[in-house]
């Protein structure tokens, strides 16, 4: 089954051009209507341009928008959450309670109130403010937030989701504040549509059946099935993969019975809410060989106001990816609590993620989604927005994580090689992805860098595939970030000078996949093979809470010096360019890239560097420093 989703220290500004607020914020002037306008630099996406634009607005439009607070000391809050997260620092891992985070750092009541109030003196409805005090909720009509941000908005074609042409509507200049405000807001989230491009990083598999004629049916672990009624390519070859089972997956990462993140809570973060996601998991664990979730072992939040069902953010795309999430990070934490923080549309995830973090309940947070392109594309103020949110998490011992993408390093999709966001984000841990094998014995093989090849038989051999993609069949993001700096604590491990995404991997390759079951709105319920960085960065956000659980507490923090550190040490498992195919009866259209479409005959070889990243030595741009092995939860812990 294949749903239509795809499925990416040194402390730095995350945005030049909002840079510069001040580390105080001051006080609102009452009489604001007339005072003077200051513009907001970069709060126009780079695809709103005038030759893309195609059309007005409807006036009457509701929109609903997020106004980002300036924290009271940005450079002192960087400098206590790289000091937090930094081993052999004296302050390592003391952390802050989000009520002394709110005390010292976030905008004071006061601001609150004036913003508040300048918003509604324009006619702008307030719908709430988080209690971290960073978002102003708010609703308005279209000719309403264009007189309040100095602005007009319109319509402009892009090639966004899946590399298709969308409509979307963002301000045609940049929007302006009266002075006044400006200094206590970072950013204006939801008068573009940037949002809209967000796709989760998954793609699921429906597998033949395994006792299908011909050896054509999938494989139980690596090499269990192989069809010799095609051509052999390599010695090392196999059928897809059924999809890994609970006791496949804890083996390929050396987990042992007791490592099971108790005490740990585990946050997932993804739009809309499928209401079989517990039901479905603890069926698919029968299946797959994982403990049942316990009663009140998962908790859904959901958003104030309720959903969106936005055709453009396709609703039925999420209900898989919320299944794969809550599965993956059960059965490599099994103990672990979890609870889903569900945005009330794609564009509604920067709200979701902040209550995460707001909430401080949990003390990791999996996100298996990103913008499906450029990261230069995302407006500025969105990526500002991010910097607050990291490093109050940071500050509070909470680990981010993001999945790296599916469209390798975005050429295909962005026409040139780029890093994708919110993984490329420095204060994010970016989850990479491989390609692995299991064997009988449920022991690790190998792993290699996740890139694939799609070939397609021809005669007694294979020939690449021919689409505007070329030979490349999908992929874990990597490259170089042009946004951020290389972050202080990548300096001896990754060469150049701008930050390098990813920064570690696990399992992601879907035909070396992993088993989910989960219900198909109007279909029905079904089990099959899922990957994609979707699956990586769940898989990875559960053996940090194995590491949490090892240092006796529910939180280990930002985890990126750490884990640079342990690079080259036994805890990780250093990934190499392996060759080897995988034959499959479909080729999957992950994120943007294009594949032949029905069954035939294909094979997949692994990481023979189908665009420009290829796994190696060392850190490298499709699974970071490496994976998990035996020793990492207990290294981790120190």
């Amino acid at each position: 089954m294949q749903v239509r989703p795809s499925r990416a220290i040194s402390v730095i500004a995350g945005c030049a051009a909002l840079a510069g607020i001040a580390a105080t914020t001051p006080a609102i002037a009452a009489n604001d209507q007339d005072g003077d306008r200051v513009a907001v630099l970069g709060s126009t996406p780079a695809w709103a341009t005038p030759a893309a634009k195609v059309g007005g607005t409807d006036d009457g439009a509701q929109r609903h928008i997020q106004v980002a607070l300036a924290l009271r000391d940005q450079p002192g809050a960087e400098r206590l959450a790289k000091a937090i997260s930094t081993p052999g620092s004296a302050s390592y891992r003391k952390t802050l309670s989000a009520d002394e985070f709110a005390d010292r750092f976030a905008a004071t009541d006061r601001t609150v109130e004036e913003v508040r109030g300048w918003l509604e003196r324009q006619g702008v409805r307030i719908t709430g403010v988080s209690t971290n005090r960073h978002f102003v909720e708010a609703t308005a009509d279209t000719a309403t937030l264009e007189k309040a941000f100095g602005t007009k908005l319109a319509t402009f074609q892009h090639r966004g989701k899946h590399g298709k042409l969308q409509k979307l509507v963002a301000p045609e200049s940049a929007i302006t504040l009266p002075s006044s405000v400006r200094a206590a807001v970072t950013a204006v989230l939801g008068l573009d549509d940037s949002e809209k491009t967000i796709t989760p990083q998954r793609v699921d598999r429906r597998a033949p059946a395994a006792q299908a004629a011909g050896g054509a049916g999938c494989a139980a672990y690596w090499g269990q099935t192989v069809n010799t009624g095609v051509p052999q390519k390599y010695s090392d070859q196999s059928n897809a993969l059924c999809g890994y089972n609970s006791a496949q997956t804890r083996g390929l990462y050396g987990l042992t019975p007791a490592q099971t993140g108790a005490g740990t809570n585990i946050g997932i973060v993804a739009a809309y809410n499928a209401e079989s996601t517990f039901a479905d998991a603890n069926r698919a664990a029968a299946k797959f060989g994982a403990p049942p979730l316990a009663a009140g072992q998962y908790t859904v939040k959901l958003p104030d106001g309720g959903f969106n069902p936005d055709p453009a953010c396709e609703p039925d795309g999420w209900a898989g990816e919320q299944a794969l999430d809550v599965q993956a990070a059960h059965t490599v934490a099994p103990a672990a609590r979890i609870t889903y923080y569900a945005g009330a549309d794609c564009r509604g995830l920067y709200t979701a993620l902040n209550k995460a973090v707001a909430d401080n309940a949990v003390g990791i947070i999996t996100n298996s989604w990103g913008y499906n392109g450029d990261e230069t594309a995302v407006p500025p103020s969105s990526r500002q927005a991010m910097d607050t949110i990291g490093v109050q998490a940071a500050i509070q011992g909470q680990t981010i994580l993001f999945s790296s993408g599916d469209a390798g390093d975005l050429s295909g999709v962005a026409g040139k090689p780029s890093a994708t966001f919110p993984a490329s984000h420095p204060w994010v841990t970016a989850a990479g992805g491989t390609s692995a094998a299991v064997d009988g014995a449920n022991k690790r093989m190998w792993e290699t860098g996740w890139t694939s090849t799609g070939l397609v038989q021809s005669g007694n051999g294979y020939v690449p595939t021919q689409d505007k993609d070329g030979p490349f069949a999908g992929g874990a993001g990597g490259g170089v970030s042009r946004v951020y700096e290389r972050p202080e604590y990548q300096a001896g491990k990754v060469s150049g000078a701008r930050r390098a995404v990813p920064d570690i991997a696990a399992l992601a390759d879907a035909y070396t996949g992993f088993g989910v079951g989960s219900t198909v709105p109007g279909q029905g319920y079904f089990e099959y093979a899922s990957g994609g960085t979707s699956l990586a960065s769940p898989l990875l956000a559960g053996m940090i809470a194995t590491a949490a659980q090892a240092a006796g507490t529910d939180r280990i923090g930002f985890v990126n010096p750490a884990i640079y550190d342990l690079a080259g040490t036994s805890a990780i498992a250093d990934v190499k360019h392996r060759t080897g195919g995988v034959w499959t009866d479909q080729l999957l259209a992950y994120g943007g890239v294009s594949v032949p479409p029905g069954r035939g005959s294909y094979l997949v070889d692994l990481d023979t560097k189908p665009q420009s990243l290829q796994s190696g030595p060392g850190w490298d741009p499709l699974t970071g420093v490496g994976t998990p092995a035996a020793g990492f939860a207990a290294a981790l812990a120190k």
